[in-house]
């Protein structure tokens, strides 16, 4: 069979096409796949797991209907947390059927050594959003925010969006890409043949030289009105579409 992985949609009601993609992509699925993995930021933002029981989330519905019907299809269905969506929890997985990962999830995928990541703790050049990341993923803050009134919580990450898009605007390009040594290192580390990432939006099939083997890293691309993207890997081969 067939494992699917995916990033970066940035689903938000603004946007409805992504989403009507994204449920035509999930139906798709039904009876191809042995798994869809998800790596984070599939909202734009997800301010807490109460949200699905408010009209905030109502755009939202249909794709959680559509995931917990692919996951009852036999279709096994993982998430991994990204920068925008670091909140989603217990309630969201028992509504999708989703399993929850790690922020690193090691694998055999068809044979092959494999780490699975958002991609966002490679880029270790953007030193502020680094600071910032380690911020929002420490439990302490996460409580605090959560015990805002949801109606707060919207605001405020209505407020980091924006503030998080202008930061963007000001820095180089390189600085919002991946470390090579980062790489290298996570490679050492964990003794992986490939590892597959999403976050910087740059999809590619990059080849890694290291310590006398050839390795790969796969960057999965975002998602856009009229094109989705995804990563098709079986025990043949591995496509990249973007």
């Amino acid at each position: 069979m067939v494992s699917w992985f995916i990033a970066d949609l940035h689903l938000d009601t603004s946007r409805p096409a992504i989403i009507r993609l994204l449920i035509t992509f999930l139906q798709q699925l039904k009876g191809r796949a042995d798994a869809l993995y998800i790596l984070g930021d599939l909202f734009e933002y997800w301010v807490g797991d109460d949200a699905l029981d408010s009209p905030a989330a109502a755009g939202f519905l249909p794709v959680v209907a559509e995931l917990r019907e692919l996951v009852d299809s036999g279709v096994a269905l993982y998430f991994m947390h990204g920068n925008r969506d670091f909140l989603v929890g217990e309630q969201f997985a028992a509504a999708t059927g989703c399993i929850l990962l790690p922020e690193q999830h090691l694998m055999d995928l068809y044979g092959t050594p494999t780490l699975l990541l958002h991609g966002d703790t490679l880029c270790t050049d953007d030193v502020e959003y680094q600071q910032v990341r380690k911020l929002f993923r420490n439990p302490p803050w996460q409580q605090q925010f959560l015990a805002l009134p949801l109606e707060a919580r919207i605001r405020q990450a209505e407020a980091m969006r924006a503030q998080s898009r202008e930061s963007m605007q000001g820095k180089a390009a390189a600085i919002l890409d991946v470390n090579q040594q980062a790489v290298e290192a996570v490679f050492q580390q964990t003794g992986v043949s490939r590892i597959i990432h999403g976050h910087t939006h740059r999809p590619a099939v990059h080849d890694v030289a290291l310590d006398g083997k050839m390795l790969q890293r796969v960057v999965l691309g975002d998602w856009h009105e009229d094109k989705g993207s995804f990563l098709r890997v079986d025990a043949e081969k591995m496509t990249l579409e973007f």
